[in-house]
């Protein structure tokens, strides 16, 4: 087992603990930059569909994981990323310039939409959310001059300083280099004074108030780079597929991102990039057992979300932490065998006393 041994308070915010840290993912990123050689064609695509859902996940994450504000409608903000990168990269203007009108955007549709947040939380910060998402589908089905209504927009590939991108490779290290910049973003955002204030106010908003923590302030930019993240998600989504149509961006999606940080682990990065991995393979899983299944069962419409609801359900009762929290266990156990004690990661309260005199 590893003992760290801290000698100066810089320690505390080292992205890197130690050198293992700095060799493991070394390791991973080479391996992902070797991935195009690797993989065939098929798995490529699912790994940039990875990609693309762990920026989502991570603000998704930044909102509900480190802010504890809940979102039923984050769809919404893809969907708002996915058009506008549509409609820019259409009328000409250069891929990273639309880029950053999606996450801008994007960002401004959030600030609306983060301001229910000052006034209600919990499940009624989750239904504004979700009204949200339905209005939004709305008017992308409605708004057909820009839109183009239910029969969807199509979009080309990016160009970038005049280079296409038109190989399933080359696009694959561009959704890479975002990821990464966005990873390391978050990271850098969470041991700066905003990221600690957005931890504090998950954890117990008056005593984050009773420390000076502007909370509308704070509720609003965390709402605002969340919808950014999902922005830019859903503009390499759009180049992805290339064909986008508002149907894509329901009140499913929104499920969909919100079971990926929950099994992911919800409160930790690496949940945003497991969940994403989850929500990837999970199809291609079923699809491979469903040969195996008897027909009635193997058949049936409503298996793959038969098999969510399950996998959600176990996870919520045995695994609240999520993969990442059932990793942090096994690595545990393996380093502290044979002197592990079971009640280790007994489940906390997550109320403090303050919050319950409300």
């Amino acid at each position: 087992m590893r003992f760290i041994f801290k000698t100066d308070y810089a320690q505390d915010i080292r992205l890197a603990k130690h050198g293992g840290h700095v060799f493991w993912y070394s390791a991973l990123l080479l391996a992902l930059l070797a991935a195009p050689w690797l993989a065939p064609e098929y798995w490529l695509a699912q790994l940039t569909f990875v990609l693309i859902y762990a920026i989502a996940g991570l603000g998704l994450m930044l909102l509900a994981g480190f802010t504890g504000l809940f979102s039923l409608g984050h769809a919404a903000f893809l969907g708002v990323g996915a058009y506008t990168q549509a409609v820019m990269t259409n009328a000409g203007l250069p891929f990273p310039l639309a880029l950053g009108c999606a996450a801008a955007l994007s960002a401004a549709v959030g600030v609306v939409v983060g301001l229910p947040a000052l006034r209600v939380r919990g499940i009624y910060l989750g239904m504004a959310t979700l009204a949200f998402g339905f209005i939004v589908e709305e008017v992308l089905a409605r708004w057909e001059s820009v839109t183009g209504g239910n029969a969807g927009i199509h979009i080309g590939k990016p160009a970038l300083f005049g280079w296409t991108l038109d190989s399933g490779e080359a696009f694959y290290f561009l959704c890479l280099l975002i990821t990464v910049l966005a990873t390391l973003g978050i990271l850098n955002l969470l041991r700066a004074p905003t990221g600690r204030a957005f931890v504090a106010i998950r954890d117990s908003e008056i005593s984050a108030q009773s420390m000076g923590i502007h909370l509308a302030r704070y509720k609003t930019l965390s709402f605002a780079l969340s919808a950014a993240l999902a922005g830019v998600a859903g503009a390499l989504y759009a180049h992805k597929l290339q064909f986008i149509s508002p149907d894509q961006f329901n009140i499913l999606q929104s499920i969909d991102l919100l079971l990926m940080i929950v099994i992911g682990g919800l409160g930790s990065v690496h949940g945003a990039f497991l969940g994403a991995i989850f929500l990837i393979s999970m199809p291609q899983a079923i699809a491979m057992v469903k040969d195996y299944l008897p027909p009635t069962i193997g058949q049936a419409p409503g298996l793959q979300g038969l098999v969510y609801g399950v996998v959600l359900v176990a996870f919520v009762l045995f695994e609240p932490q999520g993969l990442y929290g059932r990793w942090l266990k096994m690595r545990t156990y393996l380093q502290m065998f044979p002197f592990y004690r079971k009640g280790m990661f007994k489940r906390q309260k997550s109320f403090q006393k303050s919050d319950r005199l409300r």
